[in-house]
């Protein structure tokens, strides 16, 4: 397995040796020096949005043609085969380029939907939507929470009505990423509205071209639109389109969720995380003459502490795996960690930082982490929120008994 890993790493770095330029060190921020953006979601006017899409698109083409776009997938959909160690042995060498940012692809498309579609969905879907999704041509969203339903997924009211060979699709879907970009978008609907909750749901893979999908951007505090309300207005679907079974969906909405929780409770890299490094937080410390302030050094203490303990448990989720294990409760833990973290992060630094976080002096490393304090809200919120984690965590990992309802 040893000598494996080190084949596939030589070949990765080759590959990206012919096609990339080596990156800067991004591990070890400099004061003063570079971009100071703290930004945890995009804040770029639309023309400059479409065209970092499309570097993404360019990016995933030329590792797919290269045999890198689906490192895990079967080799009849185009993937190679291998194992989520070689995953995480080409992302770990990818860090060290520099090459385009590839998380409108993967992030919910690639590391949600795909999976799902390949667990669940028709062949014909499977053949006609994998290749396209991993080779940079299709993105995806996911159509899940709505006005009335976000963290109970199990009302949704989104109706979907079989006519023929057709289904009819009604309903509004929320807080949908990517979804301006999308060519497709994964959508829970209510197929059988008499049905005990969790059942009567039925998955569908809507195509947003398609007559009477509407995409409106909903606008956030930090100016970008990442998010999206998606309307379904007769909406026709045909059968093949139907991911699982009839009143089915719960199932393959619990395929995706849990791939959400790995995906969102193992991220790490970008300019957050290397701004919330040891050296970067004294650094703004000392800049700001706050470094003898007892009160602020404990806080960063406890800060960095649950930030390492967080690390050490990826990296036994990682052991895990490369000992052929599957992914467990860590990741879970993992998830509510990262968005806590974050947050704690950003009260603190603006803690520091007292006026300078809401009025831009021009000072490097101070207003600009005012972008990371107004992303905070949703950081507890996506990928499950805090509250329906730890009750998750409680019933099912520690067998606690089950929140008493009214």
């Amino acid at each position: 397995m040893a000598d494996d890993m080190q084949d596939f790493a030589a070949e990765t770095r080759a590959f990206l040796d012919a096609h990339a330029a080596k990156a800067p060190d991004r591990t070890a921020p400099v004061w003063g020096e570079g971009d100071d953006s703290m930004a945890y979601f995009s804040s770029l006017p639309p023309e400059a949005e479409r065209e970092q899409v499309q570097r993404a698109r360019d990016w995933q083409r030329v590792r797919h043609e290269n045999g890198f776009g689906w490192i895990t997938g079967p080799t009849e959909y185009g993937g190679r085969g291998l194992t989520p160690v070689h995953d995480l042995v080409y992302d770990a060498v990818e860090s060290e380029y520099d090459v385009a940012d590839t998380g409108v692809l993967s992030v919910i498309g690639l590391g949600l939907i795909g999976p799902t579609i390949l667990a669940h969905a028709q062949p014909s879907i499977k053949e006609r939507w994998l290749p396209a999704m991993y080779r940079g041509d299709a993105v995806a969203c996911q159509l899940f929470s709505e006005p009335g339903a976000g963290s109970d997924l199990a009302s949704v009211a989104t109706k979907a009505v079989r006519e023929g060979d057709s289904w009819v699709l009604n309903g509004q879907k929320v807080w949908t990423s990517v979804a301006q970009h999308s060519q497709i978008g994964l959508a829970l609907t209510c197929t059988n509205p008499d049905a005990p909750k969790h059942r009567g749901i039925t998955a569908f893979l809507v195509p947003m071209d398609a007559p009477g999908v509407e995409v409106r951007p909903l606008r956030q505090m930090t100016g970008g639109a990442d998010f999206n309300e998606v309307f379904l207005t007769d909406v026709r679907i045909p059968d093949d389109h139907r991911i699982g079974e009839v009143d089915g969906g719960w199932t393959v909405a619990l395929t995706t969720l849990m791939n959400e929780r790995a995906t969102v409770g193992s991220e790490g890299v970008g300019p957050v995380a290397a701004a919330l490094s040891p050296d970067h937080l004294s650094a703004l410390m000392r800049a700001t003459w706050t470094w003898d302030d007892r009160a602020l050094r404990a806080r960063l203490a406890e800060l960095l502490t649950d930030a390492l303990a967080t690390e050490y448990l990826n990296s036994r989720a990682l052991r895990g795996l490369r000992a052929g294990g599957t992914p467990g409760p860590e990741r879970s833990v993992s998830k509510l960690m990262y968005g806590q973290n974050l947050t704690r992060a950003a009260h603190f630094v603006s803690d520091v930082l007292g006026p300078r976080i809401i009025a831009d002096t021009g000072q490097w490393g101070t207003y600009a982490w005012s972008e990371l304090l107004l992303a905070t809200p949703a950081l507890r919120i996506l990928g499950g929120t805090e509250e329906i984690m730890k009750n998750i965590l409680a019933e099912r990992v520690l067998g606690l008994p089950k929140e008493v309802r009214s």
